[in-house]
């Protein structure tokens, strides 16, 4: 399962059932998990750690050093979890020192082809980046984001659960759980992701509570302090809204509004 012309570096773990395609790279200190399946040109850098039944696709290059000129060569991990579907031309950096040393992908995650996630990203589980979607440094992304294709977030920027960012859209700021992101160069919130929530087994009552939310933060002409305050006595009722509020505690960087 293994092609002749597949190198792979004598310190590289290889788990059980595990098809490396030809001319694919395994470099030192990577290790790969039972049941996945590598493709014909990919590179893998180490330190990195594969989990299981991951599907690669040719030509992606992940472990590879991160894109900052503040790295100086210090030991930094990749970490990816199971069942992911990485396409082609996928390219997925290591950390850096400065930024907690690992950039991590979840499970269960769909990243199509010409995705960049960049050193220190952290993404959840069940997410689509479409086609050319891509992350700077420092970028957290929640469960089930969808990212549609050529769409991006800047730096040190979060993306909370179950929001959805439209085609070509440009994030600048922290978007909460359950957002829709206009398609458009700067981006601006244009609702919930009712049809996505739905897709997930969100029922009404969930969805009438995230609405009313997302109307008191976005449409009701509040700060976003009395906004807040309004969100508490709401989050009584919904721990989906209570999820809002604690992505708010978190944020370090604008609202998108």
């Amino acid at each position: 399962m293994i092609h002749p012309t597949a190198l792979i570096d004598p310190s590289a773990k290889i788990g059980s059932n595990v098809s490396i395609g030809a001319y694919s790279v395994i470099g030192a200190d990577v290790e790969i998990g039972d049941g996945t399946v590598i493709g014909p040109h990919v590179v893998i850098e180490g330190p990195t750690r594969i989990g299981r039944e991951n599907r690669i696709s040719q030509f992606a290059s992940l472990g590879g050093a991160p894109q900052d000129k503040k790295f100086t060569g210090e030991r930094t991990e990749l970490v990816i979890g199971d069942r992911n579907l990485i396409r082609e031309f996928v390219t997925i950096n290591r950390g850096t020192g400065d930024g907690g040393s690992i950039t991590s992908i979840g499970n269960d995650n769909w990243l199509l082809a010409y995705v960049h996630v960049a050193h220190d990203c952290h993404i959840g589980n069940n997410t689509v980046f479409s086609n050319y979607a891509a992350l700077a440094g420092h970028v957290d992304i929640g469960d089930h984001v969808i990212m549609s294709g050529f769409s991006g977030v800047h730096q040190f920027c979060k993306v909370g659960a179950h929001a959805f960012i439209g085609m070509g859209c440009l994030v600048g700021s922290d978007v909460p759980p359950f957002i829709m992101m206009a398609n458009e160069q700067r981006g601006r919130p244009r609702g919930i992701n009712s049809e996505g929530l739905k897709r997930r087994g969100f029922d009404s009552t969930r969805i009438s509570a995230i609405k009313r939310a997302y109307r008191t933060l976005y449409m009701a002409g509040l700060t976003q302090a009395d906004a807040r305050e309004q969100l508490e006595s709401q989050a009584q009722d919904s721990d989906d809204v209570r999820s809002m509020l604690e992505f708010l505690d978190r944020s370090e960087r604008a609202l998108a509004r």
